[in-house]
């Protein structure tokens, strides 16, 4: 049986709680996450708050994550969303407990603008049989208005 370092989740939070001590730590993290998860990557999300069932990540408003509308494209506040609820689930799964994002559905409130952060509050299932999850993420803008709600539903599976 897979010891719980061994799980992916385990990995990510002990680089996060090792690096973002440190001066520009938090930055290199989110650096580094971007490149373990190159598509995720592509927005550029700063992690801000990172344990087990929970995350918080932030967001700029800046040219290549727009829209033609001068907003936060749609697929971004998606990617951002499932993210964010994806770190808060897999930071908590014990050892060897699989999972992957089976559906995603993405409601979205208004047009997203300026500076963003989701966050993500996630109660961890015991996995013991195969199951699906769902995690939910809310992204809010600088007014701390919601302007869209994501909800990854996972498909999680015991080791072996």
């Amino acid at each position: 049986m897979s010891s719980p370092a061994a799980a992916p989740g385990s990995r990510i939070l002990a680089q996060w709680n090792r690096l973002r001590r440190l001066p520009g730590g938090a930055w290199l993290f989110s650096r580094m996450l971007g490149r373990m998860v190159p598509y995720s990557g592509t927005i550029g999300a700063r992690v801000l708050t990172l344990e087990p069932g929970h995350a918080v990540l932030a967001l700029k408003d800046r040219r290549k994550v727009r829209n033609h509308l001068a907003s936060v494209h749609a697929i971004a506040l998606a990617n951002l969303g499932e993210l964010t609820s994806g770190l808060a689930t897999l930071t908590g799964l014990a050892g060897g407990v699989r999972g992957i994002v089976t559906r995603i559905e993405v409601e979205y409130r208004k047009k997203a603008r300026g500076p963003l952060r989701a966050e993500a509050h996630v109660e961890i299932p015991t996995v013991s049989a195969p199951i699906d999850h769902e995690a939910v993420a809310e992204i809010f803008d600088a007014s701390n208005e919601i302007v869209a709600v994501v909800r990854a539903f996972w498909r999680l599976s015991p080791p072996g």
